[in-house]
C-alpha cells in the first residue's frame, strides 16, 4: 500500500514557464479592462438609481441667514433753559409792537368771523333751523269718576238681580271704562264688588251716555272709573 505513495522531494521539477505567466497577465488584464468598458458603453444597462446618483451635483448649502436689523438707539433731546440775559449796551431806538386784532371779514353789522354765517344777534348763527312742531294733543286722558260724572246725560238704571236680592247681597260695583270722543262708553270692564250683581252693573253702563270731553278745542276719550251702587232699600 505504501508502495503507491507518491514521493515528492526538493528538487521537484517546476510547471510554471515564462511565457505561461505573461499570457495569464494579458488575459486578466482584458478581462478586467472589458469590465469597466462594458458599463460605460452601455449605460442604459446601469440602474437609473445609480445613474442620478453619479450625474446629479449635490445641492447648494443653504445661504446664510441675514444679519440682524440694528437698533436704532433714540438719545433723549435736552433742551436748556432759556436765561434771560441783560444787554450789555443800550439801544439807540426802541422798536414799539402794536397788538392789532386780525381781521375777522366782518360784515355789514360788524360782528362775526370769516367764512360765517351772518351776525351772531341777528339770526345767523343762533338761527339754526325751524323752530320745532308743536307736541302733538293727546287722544285720550285720564279723569277720576266724581269728575266725570257730572258730564252724564243719559242714565240707565241697573235691574236688581232676583237672586241678588233673595241672598240679600248688596254693595258697590266698580267698573273700569273708557268713554269714547263722542261720549258712548267705548270699552268696559269688571274691577271689583259682588259678583252676582256684576253682570246687571254692566249691562247698565253699557247704555250711559256722556258729554264728549274737550281738550284744546278737540274732543278726546276719557279713562275713567264708575261705580254702581246696589241698595236693597231702594231696589
Amino acid at each position: 500500500m505504501f508502495n503507491q505513495l507518491v514521493v515528492s522531494g526538493v528538487h521537484q521539477e517546476g510547471t510554471h514557464k515564462p511565457w505561461a505567466v505573461a499570457m495569464s497577465a494579458i488575459v486578466q488584464t482584458l478581462i478586467v479592462g472589458v469590465m469597466i468598458l462594458i458599463p460605460l458603453i452601455y449605460t442604459e444597462a446601469l440602474p437609473k438609481g445609480m445613474l442620478n446618483t453619479f450625474l446629479v451635483a449635490p445641492a447648494p448649502p443653504p445661504p446664510p441667514p441675514p444679519p440682524a436689523a440694528p437698533v436704532k438707539v433714540v438719545r433723549p433731546r435736552i433742551v436748556q433753559p432759556q436765561t434771560m440775559v441783560a444787554p450789555t449796551v443800550i439801544p439807540k431806538k426802541v422798536e414799539m409792537i402794536k397788538d392789532e386784532a386780525p381781521d375777522v371779514g366782518a360784515g355789514a353789522s360788524g360782528f362775526g368771523v370769516a367764512g360765517g354765517t351772518g351776525d351772531a344777534l341777528g339770526g345767523g348763527i343762533l338761527n339754526t333751523g325751524p323752530p320745532p312742531p308743536p307736541k302733538a294733543a293727546p287722544t285720550r286722558i285720564k279723569v277720576g269718576g266724581q269728575v266725570q260724572a257730572a258730564n252724564l246725560l243719559h242714565q240707565v238704571l241697573p235691574v236688581y238681580p232676583a237672586i241678588a236680592k233673595t241672598a240679600h247681597v248688596a254693595g258697590t260695583v266698580r267698573l273700569h271704562a273708557v268713554i269714547a270722543k263722542d261720549g258712548s262708553i267705548q270699552e268696559l270692564q269688571y274691577v271689583s264688588g259682588p259678583a252676582l250683581l256684576m253682570r246687571a252693573a254692566m249691562d247698565a253702563v253699557h247704555e250711559w251716555r256722556y258729554h264728549p270731553t274737550m281738550l284744546n278745542g278737540e274732543p278726546v276719550e276719557v279713562d275713567t272709573t264708575i261705580d254702581v251702587v246696589f241698595s236693597l232699600g231702594g231696589g
